[in-house]
């Protein structure tokens, strides 16, 4: 077997996987390039120990037995050809709130606009996005929201009938905060991620997305795929939760990568984010985004969703948006992007890994059926709590 791994080689990670005799998930750690289980009474959930004092230190310390190799595992998460028996990943989160952050990169508000516009109709986008570049330019990387330069662009855009309320969270004070999922309801790598089947117009949307303790401190990061359907949230922003939050629709993974001596906040915002979509028909769609061109520090967006204002005891995953939002055709002329059942969607950044996942109707991936109720109990079962 290959030992190539979609996992980082260096850093400290933490996450979770699922054995056939544990009812419950463990927390989980790479060393040697093997997965090794961590779960102990100090620390039974990765919510415990992004919670510690030093994240770090504790993983590092902690006694753990192997699971096997990293690649092992990884091959064994694919869903299509899972062995039950054997190791497989899951979303490296567990009691955090999963949150996301919409409309962080000024490419993208545009791009909403656009959606909003052409109310879920995809043959409309190009004109629309040919009529605005015209009137505004392509390149609005460098604007920073809520400044004079903004709210200029923002009331040219109004006085042209093209006001939108997503260019009140893009480049207005506020930024845009929604809740991507419950509690254990994303899922990780090798996952199928789930597509609502009323929609016709969709894409992935690759992101970094940082976890941040109860009081607000970032201890690390991880990839994510915030999947979206562009003709629900399109037809009206009241839809975002329909849009957004569907059964297997927020994958996380491979593992949420600790800030240590090699890894840090810097390098989340200089990182550079990969996409590769492959679908079964061989269509192919690669891309990529640097995080530098963000509009919003990864910091003012979890000040934004967490502080005295809103508390989080258990914690949160927070995505933090995305600039790709692919419009390269897929069969007929000016049509765009959409999904196709079975595509192979990448997401990967050198100091992160690479996230894989395979679309599906969210109807025919694996039911949500493990709450906060049955992990609980299963704990508690085991002596852990």
């Amino acid at each position: 077997m290959s030992t190539t791994t979609a996992t980082p080689g260096e850093g400290t990670l933490v996450g979770r996987a699922r054995v056939a005799d544990r009812a419950h998930p463990l927390v989980v750690t790479v060393r040697d390039g093997e997965v090794h289980d961590i779960t102990s009474r100090d620390a039974p959930t990765v919510r415990d120990i992004c919670e510690m004092a030093d994240p770090v230190g504790y993983v590092a310390s902690c006694v753990g037995r192997s699971l096997g190799p990293v690649a092992e595992i990884e091959a064994n998460s694919h869903q299509a050809a899972r062995d039950e028996a054997r190791p497989h990943l899951l979303s490296p989160v567990d009691l955090q709130a999963v949150k996301a952050s919409g409309v962080t990169f000024v490419v993208s508000l545009l791009e909403r606009v656009i959606e909003e516009q052409a109310r879920g109709d995809a043959d409309k986008a190009d004109a629309i996005r040919a009529d605005i570049a015209q009137h505004i330019g392509h390149d609005l990387s460098k604007l920073k929201p809520g400044s004079p330069e903004a709210m200029a662009i923002k009331q040219h855009l109004i006085e042209r009938g093209a006001w939108s309320q997503y260019l009140e969270v893009g480049i207005g004070p506020d930024a845009e905060i929604f809740t991507k999922c419950q509690p254990l309801a994303s899922v990780g790598f090798g996952a199928d991620v789930g597509l609502h089947p009323v929609s016709t117009w969709n894409n992935p949307e690759p992101e970094v997305a940082v976890i941040a303790s109860s009081e607000g401190r970032i201890v690390g990061a991880t990839l994510g795929n915030d999947v979206n359907l562009r003709d629900v949230e399109g037809r009206s922003a009241l839809l975002l939760g329909k849009a957004k939050d569907n059964n297997a629709s927020a994958a996380l993974g491979p593992f949420i990568r600790l800030f240590d001596d090699t890894f840090s906040l810097d390098d989340v915002k200089q990182a550079e984010v990969r996409l590769h979509v492959r679908g079964e028909d061989g269509f192919e769609l690669a891309g990529s985004s640097s995080m530098s061109e963000i509009s919003r520090a990864p910091e003012e967006l979890v000040a934004a969703a967490m502080g005295r204002h809103h508390q989080y005891p258990d914690g949160m995953a927070l995505y933090l948006g995305t600039m790709f939002v692919p419009s390269k055709d897929r069969g007929e002329a000016g049509r765009g992007f959409t999904h196709h059942a079975g595509d192979s969607v990448e997401i990967s950044s050198p100091k992160l890994g690479t996230l894989i996942n395979r679309v599906q109707l969210s109807t025919e991936c694996t039911p949500w059926t493990y709450g906060a109720s049955r992990f609980m109990r299963d704990l508690a079962s085991a002596g852990l709590i």
